[in-house]
């Protein structure tokens, strides 16, 4: 039985709207999986991204609980949950959010400083990761504007992944990114997930969705279903029938 990382109970999220309630999020009980790469789907508007920063502790649900570990994230104060934050979540987003100012390297340190103040342990790191994702010594010591959108983001990833999170959440990571730049970060995400690394990660590409273990899909607020992948093996045709099977049903 895999262990339980996260879990909610009966989360809902209401926004106002010109004296109007939006309910985004409707009574969700779920369930994430250490070691699982989890995708979440839907059309647009169906609450994916609102999901995903209310299980990263980005967000606070309007009613109904969060729990990581022992832990009820959902009480938490927002001095407590950027604690969490940091200390348990690394992301990655559609746009990047490098800091042009400082070279590669540095916006890794600057995030791995903040939790781990043994300079020495956090470059060594740093350097694990960026070899990992294959980023030369040269480009770390570039700025952001010096190098392309797929670098950018795999540099992202080095930066999510330095303080050893225990989930990577990903909202859109390619959606900016050319065809084989995408396909890129999705091998690096692939890569890490297989080395033991939890993943969450909301999309709209099919592509991309097919390197999940286990695809959520969204519904006006609800999970609407859900389809069991497996594991990740490249070139498995029947993976992608399976998955656009399960998309066909939910109404894709």
């Amino acid at each position: 039985m895999n262990e339980v990382l996260l879990k909610t109970d009966k989360l809902c999220k209401t926004f106002s709207n010109g004296g109007l309630q939006q309910h985004v999020l409707k009574n969700i009980d779920l369930q994430l999986y250490r070691g699982d790469f989890t995708v979440i789907m839907g059309a647009s508007g169906a609450g994916k991204s609102t999901l995903l920063y209310a299980l990263s502790g980005m967000d606070t649900p309007s009613i109904g609980s969060i729990t990581f570990g022992d832990t009820v994230i959902s009480d938490l104060s927002q001095d407590g949950l950027a604690v969490f934050r940091r200390n348990h979540c690394g992301f990655v987003f559609q746009q990047i959010y490098l800091i042009d100012g400082m070279s590669v390297m540095d916006n890794v340190l600057s995030a791995g400083l903040l939790v781990n103040k043994d300079k020495k342990a956090v470059v060594a790191r740093a350097k694990e990761l960026f070899a990992a994702v294959d980023i030369s010594e040269e480009t770390q010591r570039k700025f952001p504007t010096q190098i392309s959108g797929g670098e950018a983001q795999r540099v992202g990833i080095v930066r999510a992944l330095v303080n050893n999170p225990e989930i990577l959440f990903a909202d859109e990571p390619t959606g900016a990114l050319n065809s084989q730049t995408g396909l890129d970060v999705l091998d690096t995400l692939t890569k890490f997930n297989e080395q033991g690394q939890s993943v969450v990660m909301v999309t709209h590409d099919m592509r991309s969705a097919r390197r999940g273990n286990r695809i959520l899909y969204l519904k006006d607020g609800i999970i609407l279903g859900e389809c069991d992948l497996g594991k990740y093996v490249h070139g498995d045709e029947a993976r992608h029938e399976k998955l656009s099977a399960f998309l066909d049903e939910m109404g894709w």
